[in-house]
Parts: structure tokens; sequence; C-alpha cells
């Protein structure tokens, strides 16, 4: 179980470096925090998805990419998806929103670092299929999720019908999807949608410490692990276990094994980032 105590909380070394319409990114030492906040419902747009495919694509080409939290702002709204309005200006505009939605959630499924979405309230179309694009999922007791875009004659377009079967499987997709289906967060525990329920407010705090428990992997060997989980859903185990092997051995032109073998056989913490500072106290020493 996670220890909500040991939770990073903002403190003077929390540095806000970005703030878009819409999208705000803060970094917590090696933590990223995104915050989808455009009120009243945190919905998406086009220039907050474009922010957040960018601030991807910039934390991703980082020598070690920071495991990444998402949450909404306020405590209603994680994200109710897109403004619905934008669908009713024609095929173009449609296509243009379903380009940056894909674009971005797609980058989102493909950071190489822990994605961890924080769900604290209504988690809704897009917004559901943002927390889908991530590797876990973290709901307080009061947050809805739904995939409804079939009930206003659309579907879910960034992701949501490819994600959502590997997750619940596919009786639960079709009843979320074709019935419409609107799941608490007691059900969504209940079929694996998310993979904890806390109480309100609380969201945030429980994914800031796994992502600080993420920060003990090396970031080689995680970037990697990550890649051949997600290869279980387009290949068959014969490649996986092929990919398996050549990973393995690839981690071997990292520094990743001498380090974390190294520092068992040392009984010392290994030092994967390069900022890691050596905080041993003279007194601690034998």
């Amino acid at each position: 179980m996670t220890d909500h105590n040991a939770a990073p909380q903002p403190d003077a070394t929390s540095q806000e470096t970005a703030s878009t319409d819409g999208l705000r990114l803060e970094r917590r030492g090696a933590i990223a925090v995104l915050t989808i906040d455009n009120p009243p419902a945190n919905t998406w747009h086009e220039g907050s998805l474009a922010a957040l495919a960018d601030h991807l694509d910039a934390l991703a080409a980082e020598p070690q990419p920071p495991a990444l939290v998402i949450t909404g702002a306020g405590d209603k709204f994680f994200s109710a998806g897109a403004d619905l309005k934008r669908f009713t200006e024609g095929k173009a505009t449609a296509l243009e929103m379903a380009t940056r939605f894909g674009r971005a959630f797609e980058t989102l499924s493909a950071y190489p670092g822990v994605t961890i979405a924080a769900i604290n309230g209504y988690a809704m179309g897009g917004g559901l299929e943002c927390a889908l694009a991530c590797d876990i999922r973290i709901a307080e007791r009061q947050a809805k999720l739904a995939l409804p875009e079939a009930k206003v004659g659309l579907l879910p377009c960034a992701g949501g019908t490819q994600h959502l079967p590997w997750l619940v499987g596919e009786g639960w997709a079709k009843r979320i999807i074709l019935c419409g289906e609107r799941i608490d967060a007691e059900r969504a525990l209940g079929i694996g949608l998310v993979e904890e329920l806390v109480d309100a407010g609380q969201a945030l705090p429980t994914a800031l410490a796994l992502a600080e428990q993420s920060g003990g992997q090396s970031p080689d060997a995680l970037a990697r692990c990550k890649r051949l989980i997600m290869n279980a859903r387009d290949h068959g185990l014969p490649h996986g276990y092929r990919m398996e092997r050549e990973l393995f051995m690839e981690l071997f032109d990292t520094a990743a094994p001498g380090e974390g073998i190294g520092a068992f056989l040392d009984k010392r913490p290994p030092r994967w980032r390069e900022d890691t500072t050596d905080d041993t106290h003279d007194g601690d020493q034998a």
C-alpha cells in the first residue's frame, strides 16, 4: 500500500517551467507535473494539445526523462475532454481536432518515463483517453469516468477504443463505449480501469509518491521495460521473447548494470541520475 505521508509536497525546490492556455508544467526534482487548467471543466483545445505534445517531446529528449504526473486543476474535473462546439464547425475542424488529440496522446503513451494520471474528478471523453494513455491511474472516490462520444454521434478518436479493452477486457469496453455506461471510481477499480482508489484530495500526493518510488529504478532499464510491456499489445510472444533478450543485452551498452549491481554489492543506494549526490553524513558511517 502506498504511504501517502511519504508523498513529495510542494516546496522551495518546486519550479513552474511553462504555462500555456489550459496547461501548466511544473518540475519537482526528478518529477514533472502537468496540470490541465482550463476552467470550468478542464477541456482540451488545439493549443493545449499541441503544448502537451511539445512538453512530452522536450521531456523525452532529456538524458534521464522524469516521471510524469498529470492531474486536473480544482477539485471537480480531471478533464471533460474536448469542447463539443468545436466539432460543429465542419469536417476540417473535426479533422484538426482529431489529429491534435491523436498526436498528443500517442506521444504520451510512448513517453519513455513512468506516467501517472491523478484523476481528481470527472474524466470524460478525451479526459479519460488522456488517463488511458498513461501507465498508471490513481482515482479519487468522487471521480466519474466515461467515453460518451457515441451519444452525440461521435466516437473516441484519441486511443480510447484501443487502450480501454486492454485494461478492462472487451466486455467492459463495450459497455462503456457502446452502451455509454458511466463508471464510478469504485467500479473502475474493480474492473481494472484504475490501479488505486484514494480519498478526495489524495490522488496527486499518491501519484507523486509513486513517481518518487519509480525514481529508484534505472532510467535505462525502466524505458526498456516499458517498451517490452507495451510490445505485448502489438506483437506475439515469440517477438516479445526475442525483444526481451535484445534489450537486456542493450543495457550492457549503458552504465545501468554496473551501477546497479555495484550498488547492491556495496550495500548502498544506486546513483541513477546525474544530479544525485551522496547525502551520507559522517556520523552515519560505520
